[in-house]
């Protein structure tokens, strides 16, 4: 529509309604900072980004302080100014055994000294990350749908399910989507901006923006292509992604975005030469391989690729409470979607937005996937797909562009139905799934405050370890011993025999899932189950009982309390 002309009623309220959807978007983010326990994976962010990963020690066989570890989540003690150096050297010694780049520690880090360790606090970052890369939709989907288009685009990734997940998630998988987009935003207006609008033969070179917005641009594009890199190490398949798409939009001018390519990742070289080296000594790549046979292969690869799309664009984390099988099938309807969305576009003409957004979304997928074919890897899929988060937002733009471009007087019925459907999804997650184990062990423990316990917990993994250490005040008196499942009963047989008179209760904490030393087979955590009870049975009454469950696997344990007999 041209801008002589005034928006009609139904347009206007059409981007009300826009507007809306991302303050919904936005205020979701705000009531869930701190509604969830942390997760798993991000008390080791919190672990990392104080600096003290080298400081933490796996338990051993012999009972610890559970107080010890709590301070290993907070900011070390510095003796001024000048101890901070030696701080973030530490943090970046812990980062060289870990399989990430170090921007989004430092810049957590940054927020630690600014704002404590809370969970809110910590998880603010993120969302103030988020809310930047809502923003930063709006600016490229106006680039290439103009106003209300450059809204939708805004208010599908503040309302998609997954993205709210990671938004809220003390990972870097949330900020790397705003290095996403703004990488993507720059690159397009760094091409001049008539030239996705007007035909080749009709556009003049040199009609485009002021020397100053070419500069500001150009230091969003190269600053937002290195920190999209120090951020999460596949964000290379997305920078080349980008290099092909300004190749095809603009390659007349290939020396100078090339030259832009290489200031960027000059940025990156110093962390590259010294802990990227580290970091692939240690790596444990062996973990996304397998030896199958070839169907086996081939299928595991479709399956990696079409989960990650219905984890992506339909289920959100919703993912990790539901059935496999659920993220195959939303993975199909995801697929016919864009496919649907790709074939309307293309019949109607809109070669370029639909090019654009298959080399921002589809491209860099189908680039890790023939990598992993090559290398015999299974990372597509990783982690309920957060591996390939980086291509949320071309995939939303396709979807975008087929509401804003194709559905003419459907458009804002189309888009109501997409909204809502995000808006449902998104909403249920935080309304009907908690997260308040370790919360619920901290109460147990409180209702005899000075009563010396024991927590006997069949898993030695950080997550579990810290996750109490960071729940269960550290005035309490609580001795934790942590062993693998097999190990747990003579060692705490062994415990119990030489500290009899130490510990009035005993807190036996069975993870479902001890994450390093899972059993076999069930028969075999059975019997390590009964082990225990045979244990504390003849020292020790069992007075409760209470299963605890969380939004993942990593969250299910049974607590069993034993008071010791008199």
């Amino acid at each position: 529509m041209s801008r002589s002309f005034p928006l009609s009623k139904l347009s206007r309220t059409f981007s009300w309604a826009l507007l809306i959807a991302i303050a919904i978007a936005v205020l979701l983010r705000l009531v869930n900072l701190s509604h969830r326990e942390f997760w798993y994976d991000e008390v080791l962010s919190l672990l990392l980004s104080t600096g003290q990963k080298t400081s933490y020690s796996t338990p051993k066989e012999l009972p610890v302080t559970l107080a010890d570890y709590t301070p290993l989540l907070s900011l070390p003690v510095e003796n001024g100014i000048g101890a901070i150096p030696a701080t973030l050297k530490k943090l970046l010694q812990g980062l060289a055994g870990e399989p990430h780049p170090p921007l989004f520690f430092l810049g957590q880090h940054l927020w630690l000294r600014l704002f404590g360790n809370g969970v809110a606090a910590t998880r603010s970052l993120n969302v103030f990350f988020s809310i930047g890369a809502i923003g930063s939709a709006y600016g490229l989907g106006r680039r290439l749908l103009g106003h209300q288009g450059g809204l939708l685009l805004a208010a599908l990734l503040g309302t998609n399910a997954y993205y709210l997940f990671h938004s809220l998630n003390v990972r870097m998988y949330g900020p790397l989507l705003l290095w996403v987009i703004l990488s993507a935003w720059a690159a397009l207006e760094l091409i001049e901006p008539k030239r996705l609008t007007v035909p080749d033969k009709e556009y003049k070179d040199g009609e485009g923006s002021s020397f100053y917005t070419k500069l500001l641009w150009n230091l969003v594009f190269i600053g937002s292509i290195a920190a999209g890199f120090l951020t999460f190490y596949y964000f290379a398949f997305f920078i080349v992604a980008l290099a092909v798409l300004v190749l095809w939009l603009d390659r007349q001018h290939w020396w100078q975005h090339g030259l832009r390519f290489v200031a960027g990742i000059i940025l990156m070289i110093p962390w590259v030469l010294w802990g990227t080296r580290q970091q692939l000594r240690n790596a444990d790549l062996e973990r996304f391989g397998g030896t199958q046979t070839w169907m086996e292969t081939v299928g595991k690869h479709l399956e990696g690729v079409t989960q990650t799309l219905g984890i992506h664009l339909v289920l959100g984390d919703w993912v990790t409470s539901l059935p496999l099988v659920s993220a195959t099938i939303a993975g199909i309807g995801a697929i016919a979607l864009l496919v649907v969305c790709s074939i309307r576009l293309w019949r109607q003409h809109h070669y370029r937005v639909l090019g654009v957004a298959l080399l921002l979304g589809i491209f860099p997928l189908v680039l890790a996937l023939m990598v992993d074919i090559l290398k015999g890897q299974f990372t597509v899929g990783f982690g309920w797909g957060r591996s390939m988060i980086f291509i949320l937002p071309g995939c939303l733009l396709l979807i975008a562009a087929w509401i804003e471009r194709t559905m003419g007087k459907w458009r804002p019925l189309a888009a109501a139905i997409v909204l809502g459907f995000y808006l449902v999804i998104s909403i249920g997650d935080f309304t009907l799934r908690d997260r308040r184990m370790f919360h619920q062990i901290a109460d147990i423990i409180e209702q005899e405050p000075t009563t010396p316990t024991l927590i006997a917990m069949n898993s030695q993994a950080w997550g579990h370890v810290l996750r109490l250490a960071y729940y269960i005040p550290p005035d309490l008196p609580v001795t934790l011993l942590a062993q693998p499942p097999a190990k747990l009963a003579p060692v705490l047989e062994k415990t119990l025999n030489t500290q009899t008179g130490n510990f009035s209760r005993v807190l036996w904490l069975d993870s479902g899932d001890p994450i390093w030393s899972k059993p076999k087979t069930e028969a075999e955590k059975l019997t390590f189950q009964q082990n225990i009870q045979t244990t504390l049975k003849p020292q020790y009454q069992l007075v409760e009982t209470q299963p605890l469950v969380g939004t993942m696997e990593e969250d299910q344990f049974t607590v069993h309390l034993y008071q010791r007999s008199q």
